[in-house]
């Protein structure tokens, strides 16, 4: 069963002349279960395509599925029990006023839980902080802890689908395999399904079992990663990325 379908995906920004065509035709689908990943050059359109599924791109045509449901334009609220997103940057993404108590309490309450105490405890465990991290601020917090309260977020829901959008990229290197760890973990402990942009081959190589190419707005090819793994891409771009990344 399929946990995500795209279909002719076409996502745009502005109007008239000023219009920018970002997205054009995609169309994919993730298995329940499966991870995904998109990639390309910046400006290829893979985080739009992440954008459009969460509402945060409004301007767009074609058909999105998520677990068996067609979504319309404006998403109902338990969509975002189903699709959750970690942004590439931990700390623009968190409010700096508030606590971590404060940001999980937040997300825990306004998805309608009650023990919520006892889910905060639980989720800081979950991405290996534990509960003396529950009253720190994010300026207190390193790169690497503020992107597993990130995810944290994301989980409190209890989403299916978690859209990830260059996770490790702005994280030292040091730091970055640590949290692709816990995310390969979470996915196998919870069943969760990922849709992964990376520019990082290596990372997609690790995380998922299937990818997407991007350039300019379309999906040039699709594979395996057995495929990327063996240097076997088709389409010349994908040939040009993958010897790029050698």
């Amino acid at each position: 069963m399929s946990m995500l379908q795209i279909e002719k995906l076409n996502v745009w920004f502005g109007a008239g002349r000023d219009r920018v065509d970002a997205v054009k035709g995609a169309g994919f689908t993730v298995e329940q279960g499966a991870s995904f990943g998109l990639v390309g050059e910046s400006g290829s359109g893979k985080s739009t395509i992440l954008r459009a599924i969460t509402g945060l791109a409004p301007d767009w045509s074609g058909t999105i599925t998520v677990d068996g449901k067609q979504i319309s334009k404006a998403r109902v609220k338990t969509f975002y029990k189903t699709v959750q997103m970690v942004f590439q940057d931990p700390y623009a993404s968190l409010h700096p006023r508030h606590s971590v108590d404060q940001v999980l309490g937040e997300t825990l309450h306004l998805h309608g839980f009650r023990d919520i105490d006892t889910r905060v405890v639980k989720l800081l465990d979950d991405v290996g902080l534990g509960q003396k991290f529950r009253f720190r601020y994010p300026h207190q917090l390193s790169g690497g802890q503020r992107q597993r309260v990130a995810i944290a977020r994301a989980l409190a829901p209890e989403p299916q689908l978690l859209l990830l959008d260059e996770p490790t990229s702005a994280l030292d290197v040091s730091v970055q395999a640590e949290i692709l760890n816990l995310l390969t973990d979470l996915r196998k402990d919870r069943g969760l399904t990922y849709l992964m942009v990376s520019h990082d081959l290596s990372v997609v190589g690790h995380m998922c079992e299937r990818l997407a190419v991007m350039k300019d707005g379309e999906i040039v090819e699709i594979m395996d990663v057995a495929a990327l793994r063996g240097m076997q891409a088709t389409h010349p771009y994908s040939q040009h990325l993958l010897e790029a990344s050698i």
